[in-house]
């Protein structure tokens, strides 16, 4: 039973009893939690915490606000599952702030997050200068998404995009037979224009390019459609015979012109994959009536403080606080007269300015004042979206709210931590709880109260150890958290390497680095530091790996677009940079990013990671198996004759719910396990293969202890902290920072040869300081073997850890971007410029 500081319970409001939580991993848990406060909850990586936070609290929270909309209004939301749970007293209504990616669509912004554009819309319309004889524009005009705001030669999206005969046909000595046209589909569609084409009467088997151009602009641009037999297979005489003997077609066709193709599927289809493909053929140019501004004249003729709109959008924050400052305090001697002769324009800038300066100071102090309006947020990372929700509900006032938040801390760096903290103090100070999930130190100890989850992970946590105020965690021994809060010496050892070698890069040029050298060690761990938005992520995850990519002869991965629009995203791209010196050092590029290691709930930890090839041959080679003649893909969840036939392997049926959303419920013939009733009667050492499969990587571990190649991968992904997954956890269930550590744990299986370039951005995101040790281990082993590891950072062990130190900024935005000092830990804490080193200095 969780120990409790009794006599602190009356320094607080009330409190909110948790009586028989089991959602997930937590054991039949009963806890009070102190409103009007800040509650922490910590414990190691899957011990339980967000299972409580957000599984149960928030998801109960959630679901009696709900109880009183209507059914139909209940559709609209994105409804969590309804917690395991036996009951719960004193809960308040809860605002969830989670870790998560803005929302696709390029048209979600800075400014529709922050409600900063309405806001400004407003402004425009009624305190904007008007041409002379301009009658008014209301707020709405001010939106390119809107029809009275969008200009109408773009839409609104600031581009204009059209198909040419080179776009489309890149290759014009191939002959049609030969895909000449490379935009139609590669398959029977295909095939089945090239088939059209013959029967119309054209010569499908010579250059494209020896075709008249009448007949090739036809064959692209033409909007008829004609109806015609079609004999597949046959050339341009076979089939005028077929049709002068009346011979019956296979079927008939209609023809479709290259561009009405393109252009149609790209507005119509509901696959990205199609739609990515298409887009390749389609050149896009800035709109030449807003000039990439994306509303239409009148909206852009009016100005505020000599700015149009959509310019006023392109403004760092920081630089709109200088705009507006003196609107909001006209009492200021010299403060700008916006509408002069019109005093009610004058009252209402002043309203609008006052009300924009509020919540823009909010964004500033959390240190976001290098972002823009108009900056899409599906560029932004998920600690900066964040950030820009909290610094909305510090200013919404709202009172007697739970706001629960998962990491807030994520991606920031000390300096910025200090900012955050508090935000965190105005919102309580404003009379709401804040229940956080956090693994940062500082955050932890800026608590009122403590909830400590474990003591391990997965199966061997989801109890409560400790829950009271800070000091009292000290004397509660089986916590993992406690040694860290009161001590700040890292269990992390120090090499303190000297480099095999330099890699050079000068003049490079992206975001805000402009015309930057910089030198990174080869043959050592290097951390990148710097305040968030400095311009580290820009220096390594970007240009370093295009470089070296280039140079390796590597191809440009695009696999953070696959569920953006192609066309609507605006790629940022490296203006300058090059590799002066240092690749003769590296052989191999290995990027370990947070990007998802699937899409879908059939991609999993064991088979992203190969291990499953090898339990399903383990299987194969059983005496029933055998004399069933099973091979492996029999054990595959994917593959027909193994998987169920009800669910087809997804081990849930989805069941339609009137006005509620549509929930998953198990397979009511497999009950969850995925695979048919004969596979599932082969056993290996007593268990079946969906047995197997929700094991945690720990239990597997014991369990395959004799099987060396399955025993060193399950070994491995142990050793980064992922020993709690299942292996059959569903890819969508992973956060980012298990997404990474299951790729790096691949990477790490693999034999070392040396010479390789490891690239992490973060690695340490969500994990606890106990996970951070085993990551550096396997991380200092990588440079053992020979090999360079570079990784953008914040946690102070890590960076103090390492043998040499990049730190980017000084400032983010615009006052970033230039190296700011390089050196050993103890050379960099030395500096008086550097925002990191007075945060080192406790570390070294």
């Amino acid at each position: 039973m969780a120990k409790k500081s009794q006599e602190s319970k009356t320094a607080f409001t009330g409190f909110v009893q948790v009586k028989g939580a089991r959602e997930h991993n937590l054991k039949d848990v009963s806890v009070a939690i102190p409103r009007d406060a800040l509650v922490v909850f910590t414990g190691i990586s899957g011990s339980g915490k967000s299972s409580l936070a957000f599984g149960t609290l928030y998801a109960e929270a959630q679901r009696r606000y709900l109880d009183s909309v209507s059914p139909y209004a209940r559709r609209l939301f994105n409804q969590m599952a309804i917690p395991e749970v036996d009951e719960i007293e004193g809960l308040p209504p809860a605002v969830a702030l989670q870790q998560q990616r803005g929302s696709v669509s390029t048209r979600s912004s800075v400014g529709s997050v922050t409600t900063l554009s309405n806001l400004l819309r407003m402004l425009y319309s009624r305190a904007g200068e008007y041409p002379a004889g301009q009658s008014i524009i209301y707020a709405e005009a001010f939106s390119p998404n809107t029809p009275e705001g969008a200009c109408p030669e773009c839409h609104g999206l600031g581009k204009v995009y059209e198909v040419t005969e080179k776009s489309m046909v890149p290759d014009d000595s191939l002959t049609i037979r030969e895909r000449a046209v490379a935009a139609w589909p590669s398959a029977w569609q295909g095939q089945n224009q090239r088939d059209i084409l013959t029967t119309l009467g054209h010569d499908v088997d010579v250059p494209w390019r020896d075709l008249p151009k009448k007949t090739r602009d036809w064959i692209l641009f033409t909007d008829e459609q004609p109806v015609v037999p079609v004999y597949p297979g046959m050339n341009k005489e076979q089939v005028k015979t077929a049709i002068q003997k009346k011979w019956p077609p296979d079927y008939m066709g209609t023809f479709t012109g290259v561009k009405r193709y393109v252009m149609h599927t790209f507005a119509t289809t509901q696959s990205q994959l199609m739609k990515k493909r298409v887009a390749q053929y389609m050149l896009s140019s800035e709109c030449p009536a807003c000039h990439g501004k994306r509303l239409r004249k009148e909206s852009l003729s009016i100005k505020f403080a000599g700015l149009d709109i959509a310019d006023m959008g392109r403004q760092p924050l920081e630089r709109m606080a200088e705009i507006f400052a003196p609107f909001a305090m006209p009492s200021i001697n010299g403060a700008p007269e916006q509408g002069e002769g019109h005093p009610e324009k004058v009252i209402v800038a002043r309203r609008i300015a006052e009300d924009l300066m509020a919540r823009l100071t909010v964004i500033l102090d959390l240190g976001l004042g290098y972002l823009t309006l108009e900056r899409s947020t599906p560029t932004l990372s998920p600690g900066e979206l964040q950030r820009l929700r909290l610094a909305t509900q510090v200013r919404s006032n709202l009172f007697g709210v739970v706001y629960v938040l998962d990491e807030p801390s994520a991606g920031l760096h000390p300096a910025d931590t200090e900012a955050l903290l508090r935000a965190l103090d105005r919102l309580k100070a404003s009379g709401n709880s804040l229940f956080v999930v956090e693994h940062e130190i500082d955050i932890i100890r800026h608590a009122d109260w403590i909830v400590d989850v474990g003591p391990a992970a997965g199966e061997l946590g989801g109890t409560i150890l400790y829950s009271g105020p800070p000091e009292g965690l000290k004397e509660v021994e089986e916590s993992v958290t406690r040694q860290y809060i009161f001590n700040t010496k890292s269990n992390i050892p120090n090499r303190q390497r000297e480099p095999k070698g330099w890699l050079k890069l000068s003049g490079i040029t992206r975001n805000n680095l402009n015309a930057l050298d910089v030198n990174f060690p080869l043959g050592v761990f290097t951390s990148v530091t710097g305040v968030s938005g400095s311009g580290k992520s820009s220096l390594v995850s970007q240009v370093l790996v295009e470089l070296v990519a280039g140079q390796l002869g590597l191809p440009k991965d695009s696999s953070a677009d696959e569920e953006e629009n192609p066309l609507e995203t605006s790629l940022v791209e490296t203006l300058g940079g090059s590799i002066t010196d240092g690749m003769q050092f590296i052989k191999r590029l290995v990027v370990v990013d947070q990007k998802p290691i699937g899409r879908t709930p059939r991609s999993n930890l064991a088979t992203y990671t190969g291990l499953f090839d090898n339990i399903r041959k383990l299987f194969a080679a059983t005496k029933l198996a055998k004399s069933r003649k099973y091979d492996a893909g029999r054990f595959s969840f994917n593959v027909v004759k193994g998987r169920c036939p009800h669910c087809q392997g997804e081990g849930f049926v989805m069941v339609e719910l009137l006005f509620l959303p549509s929930v998953y419920s198990p397979c009511p013939t497999c009950h969850g396990t995925r695979y048919n009733p004969q596979t599932l009667e082969v056993t290996y050492r007593d268990k079946n293969i969906a047995e197997v499969l929700g094991m945690t990587v720990d239990t597997a571990y014991d369990f395959f202890t004799d099987e060396k190649t399955v025993a060193h991968a399950l070994d491995v992904i142990r050793q980064v902290g992922l020993g709690y997954l299942r292996l059959g956890q569903p890819a969508t269930e992973l956060s980012g920072g298990e997404a990474q550590r299951i790729k790096l744990a691949t990477e790490l299986q693999r034999v070392q040869h040396g010479n390789t370039l490891y690239i992490l951005d973060e690695p340490t995101t969500g994990l606890h300081p106990s996970d951070v040790e085993k990551l550096m281990v396997q991380l200092d082993g990588l440079v053992e073997a020979g090999n360079t590891v570079i990784v953008v950072e914040h946690d102070m062990h890590v960076i103090a850890a390492s043998d040499y130190i990049i730190d980017v900024g000084p400032g983010a935005g615009a006052r970033g971007g230039t190296i700011v000092v390089t050196g050993t830990p103890a050379e960099v804490a030395k500096s008086k410029i550097s925002r990191t080193s007075p945060y080192l200095r406790n570390y070294v």
